[in-house]
């Protein structure tokens, strides 16, 4: 959620980026739960007092942390075939939760179950930042006639993305490429239209 930024002396874009950078370093290091706003401002060389200027509580400034670190690494290729569009951004997905992003998420949820605030932030910023673009390009993909024009597009949101965060959270089976290459294959061939038999 975007939150206003509180009166007082101008904001230091150097400062900001040192935050984030800082935060991010240590969540690739030690778990969330270990990570506390002193261990941020020693990092990035500011006081506390600069940090609580623009978030209010640590889990804001984690989120903040990683979509700046994450969201650049999933984008929707600018492609005219929604179908292909959603292949490469799921793998793209993959490819990063097979690294640091895997665990860091993992453990948001994890932490969300006694932090409530955590899971709201996760929620509300990590899925609605990943799953907006995705519902866009499936509308367009059911207008186009790419994917069927009868498809829930929630439902199949949960489709495309589940999968991933069944194994992420579970760790039944690996991310790996195989699953890479097979996942987008297999369930956006789910929900292709159907074509019209000749006979």
């Amino acid at each position: 959620m975007n939150r206003e930024r509180k009166p007082g002396r101008p904001r230091s874009e150097t400062a900001h980026q040192a935050i984030l950078e800082a935060t991010t370093q240590l969540m690739e290091t030690m778990p969330i739960r270990e990570i506390t706003i002193e261990g941020i401002a020693k990092a990035a060389g500011v006081g506390k007092p600069t940090i609580y200027r623009w978030w209010e509580a640590k889990c804001s400034l984690v989120m903040d942390a990683f979509l700046a670190s994450a969201a650049p690494k999933i984008p929707f290729p600018k492609t005219g075939s929604a179908v292909e569009a959603l292949k490469e951004q799921l793998r793209l997905v993959i490819k990063l939760l097979r690294g640091p992003s895997g665990r860091i998420v993992a453990e948001m949820v994890g932490e969300g179950q006694a932090d409530p605030h955590i899971l709201e932030e996760f929620r509300e910023r990590f899925f609605s930042h990943l799953l907006a673009p995705a519902r866009a390009v499936i509308e367009r993909g059911k207008e186009t006639g790419e994917l069927d024009k009868g498809l829930d597009t929630d439902l199949a949101i949960d489709l495309i993305y589940g999968p991933i965060y069944y194994r992420l959270l579970l760790g039944h089976q690996p991310l790996n490429e195989d699953f890479a290459r097979a996942l987008p294959e297999r369930v956006l061939a789910a929900l292709k239209a159907a074509v019209p038999s000749d006979t």
